[in-house]
């Protein structure tokens, strides 16, 4: 009699066993010259070689179902049971389009072509900042490429974080302790990983520490290593803050930073640490960078229009503003690459 042992890591046992081992069983009775043995998070196979290669394959094939859709069902088992256990659905999980599955097994994927570019950005730098109006997926495809890394075990956990900034509401003022001050600023976050991870595996990975959502404060003084690392809402860091994010930077680690310019929220007068960062960053190799357009807008048809409204109010303040300071002054000032006399 030969045994194989299989250790299933990063996998919630409720969601991949079945409640009460029911997946298990049924995979036993499939095979009734073999023994297989649940305990903790080891699987025991024993029985024949032929058998027990037939029964490592299958549960292989489970084990890569559960990463992508979160969970084994009966119907699961009995798929991968039978001889024809290849179906449409195997078909739409190679496709090189798909980012990672959603948590009730929906296709997240880039839609636009600068969300398809941040993809790649992604897959050759370690490091990438990627700037834009609300709405253009900066968020929901950085957390999608995350889920992705960790399910493919290119790295061991996901850091996600971002500042804590008020736009018109003190945290002090806020009911509840910390966590239930910080959780309102992290919300996003939340959502976007509950799209793609069911809520029981999602509640086992945070309770591991494979995923952890903190505010940037947290981050001081640690090296995040083998991990992907996303700091989001970077318009409203300090320029040290944003230089104290950068240098946790480990071995093996994959960085995204993701800001909007509109939308800074800090005191008045002071400069925003990811602009600082754009400027004394973009001559390293090895940095990818890109800017969405409100044309990569995904929310309602109006978001885009509202995006671009906004931007041509700030170019007509930000030239009124030019034209001021030259009328003191007596100067030329450039409006649309053109010098008008003030």
């Amino acid at each position: 009699m030969v045994e194989k042992v299989i250790t299933l890591e990063n996998i919630s046992l409720i969601d991949f066993l079945g409640t009460e081992n029911q997946n298990i069983k049924q995979l036993a009775a499939a095979f009734p010259s073999s023994k297989i043995i649940s305990r903790g998070n080891e699987i025991k196979i024993q029985g024949q070689t032929p058998e027990i290669t037939k029964i490592h394959e299958i549960l292989s094939s489970l084990i890569d179902h559960y990463h992508k859709f979160g969970k084994i069902t009966h119907n699961s088992v009995n798929r991968y049971l039978s001889s024809d256990s290849f179906t449409e659905e195997d078909v739409i999980v190679t496709s090189p389009d798909v980012i990672v599955y959603g948590s009730k097994g929906g296709i997240i994927k880039a839609k636009t072509p600068n969300q398809k570019k941040l993809v790649d950005l992604v897959e050759n730098n370690d490091l990438v900042f990627a700037l834009g109006p609300a709405g253009t997926g900066k968020t929901y495809i950085s957390v999608a490429m995350a889920v992705r890394a960790l399910k493919n075990k290119e790295v061991k956990k996901i850091i996600i974080s971002r500042p804590v900034v008020e736009a018109g509401e003190n945290l002090g003022f806020l009911p509840g302790d910390m966590k239930e001050k910080v959780d309102p600023y992290l919300r996003p976050i939340y959502d976007a990983l509950e799209d793609m991870i069911p809520m029981e595996k999602l509640k086992y990975y945070q309770e591991s520490k494979i995923i952890e959502i903190a505010p940037l404060a947290y981050m001081r003084g640690r090296t995040l290593s083998n991990a992907f690392v996303l700091l989001d809402e970077a318009q409203n860091t300090t320029p040290a803050q944003i230089k104290m994010f950068l240098t946790r930077m480990g071995p093996t680690s994959k960085v995204m930073i993701n800001g909007d310019r509109s939308q800074i929220d800090l005191p008045h007068r002071q400069k925003s640490g990811l602009i600082d960062a754009l400027h004394t960053l973009r001559d390293i190799k090895g940095i990818g960078f890109i800017e969405m357009q409100p044309e990569d807008v995904m929310r309602h048809r109006l978001v885009r229009d509202i995006v671009e409204a906004y931007t041509k109010a700030d170019e007509d303040r930000q030239t009124a503003r030019l034209e001021a300071e030259a009328a003191e002054e007596g100067t030329p000032v450039s409006v649309n690459g053109r010098k008008r006399k003030v």
